[in-house]
């Protein structure tokens, strides 16, 4: 497996080396040793979610502000627009975003430490996400901060308006936002 640093620091772009022959393929989808050196640190997952949607239905932008989260996302169907926002306050690089397409075909993963907010665009007819996560979903710390904030211009591959969750769609503005208690 090979590990890409991405813009933002912390935030990795993950590919798998695949073997094919006659009867398929075989990969490395995940190595906790080989992850753990790439992201600097131990790394326990908790949970794992999965979701399935229709083309451009946009989900996020998600973050917890206790019991933050780390994502390892992945699509296991269809193709997604993965995006990751930094949102810790400290940090030189708050407020700027990194994205990645993420497909059953490239097997690519996106790794999304604590301390961003993520979402995502779907851009197949239907894609299905596996993600796991550092720490347990808890809905009273669950926050979110508009999609199309022009503050953080993100540059999302949209031909017409997406679909949104009402949450999604009554998010504040990062400006707007609890980043912390």
């Amino acid at each position: 497996m090979k590990f890409h640093q991405l813009s933002i620091p912390g935030l990795l772009l993950l590919e798998p080396e695949v073997f094919h022959d006659e009867r398929g393929f075989l990969m490395v989808s995940y190595n906790q040793q080989a992850f753990d050196e790439a992201a600097g640190a131990p790394v326990m997952f908790v949970q794992e979610n999965h979701s399935q949607s229709s083309h451009n239905v946009l989900r996020g932008l998600h973050y917890q502000i206790r019991q933050p989260q780390g994502k390892l996302v992945r699509a296991i169907q269809g193709s997604i627009f993965d995006v990751a926002v930094d949102i810790r306050p400290d940090s030189p690089t708050f407020g700027q975003w990194a994205a990645e397409l993420l497909s059953a075909e490239n097997r690519r993963q996106m790794w999304i430490p604590p301390g961003f907010a993520h979402g995502f665009l779907v851009m197949s007819e239907r894609a299905e996400v596996l993600y796991r996560l550092t720490a347990y979903y808890a809905p009273q710390q669950q926050r979110s901060i508009r999609w199309d904030d022009p503050a953080l211009a993100i540059d999302w591959p949209l031909s017409q308006p997406p679909l949104l969750s009402a949450k999604d769609r009554a998010a504040p503005l990062l400006s707007q936002t609890e980043l912390r208690d």
